[in-house]
C-alpha cells in the first residue's frame, strides 16, 4: 500500500493560504511497502497564478481555486497546470521551451482560451505577464482532443517557472555570496 505523507518540518513549506505570491514548495515522502520498504522522496514547487482581482467576476464561471490552482513541477519530471475544472498534464521531458511573455490585451488574457492563431491554450488571471512553454508533442485539453503545442500560465513568479522548465528568464540568476 502506498501513502503520501507531506513532511510539515520541511524549511521550504508553506501553508495552502499563503497569498504572497512566492512558489510553495513541499516535501511528500510516498511509502513503499515492497520487500524491506524504501522511501521516495518528492519534492514539487508550485507556482500560484498572479490573478487580477477586477476580474474575479470572469474568473468565476471557470471555478478557479486561487490557493490550489497553478503550475506544479515535480523532481521526478513532471508538470501539471490546473485551472478550476481544466488540467494539462506533462512530462518535464515533454518542455522544448519556457519563456516569458508580456503585455496582453485585457479581453483575450482572462479565463481558459484556446488561440485563434495557433493550437495554443492560454491559463490567464492578468494582462500584464506569464510563462509560455512549447511542447514537442501536443498535449490534450478538454478544449482540444488533438492537443496543444504551447501553454501560456500567467503565474506570479514568472523567472521562477521558467527556470523550474528550463527556460531563459529576463532576470539573471542571483550569484552566490
Amino acid at each position: 500500500m502506498n501513502e503520501i505523507r507531506e513532511d510539515s518540518g520541511c524549511p521550504h513549506t508553506f501553508s495552502d493560504d499563503d497569498t504572497s505570491g512566492r512558489p510553495v514548495r513541499r516535501d511528500k515522502v510516498r511509502l513503499h511497502t515492497s520487500g524491506a520498504g524504501t522511501y521516495i522522496v518528492t519534492k514539487m514547487t508550485r507556482f500560484r497564478y498572479a490573478i487580477d482581482k477586477r476580474y474575479l467576476p470572469v474568473l468565476l464561471p471557470f471555478l478557479l481555486r486561487p490557493t490550489k490552482d497553478g503550475v506544479s513541477v515535480t523532481d521526478e519530471g513532471s508538470v501539471v497546470a490546473t485551472f478550476g475544472l481544466f488540467k494539462i498534464t506533462t512530462s518535464l521531458s515533454n518542455i522544448t521551451g519556457a519563456h516569458i511573455t508580456r503585455n496582453y490585451r485585457w479581453w483575450t488574457a482572462f479565463g481558459v482560451r484556446a488561440s485563434r492563431a495557433d493550437d495554443g491554450l492560454t491559463f490567464g488571471t492578468n494582462h500584464d505577464g506569464g510563462v509560455c512553454m512549447h511542447f514537442a508533442e501536443k498535449v490534450p485539453s478538454a478544449l482540444r482532443r488533438s492537443g496543444h503545442s504551447a501553454l501560456t500560465v500567467t503565474v506570479a513568479d514568472l523567472n521562477g517557472l521558467t527556470r523550474a522548465l528550463g527556460g531563459e528568464t529576463e532576470d539573471p540568476p542571483a550569484s552566490p555570496t
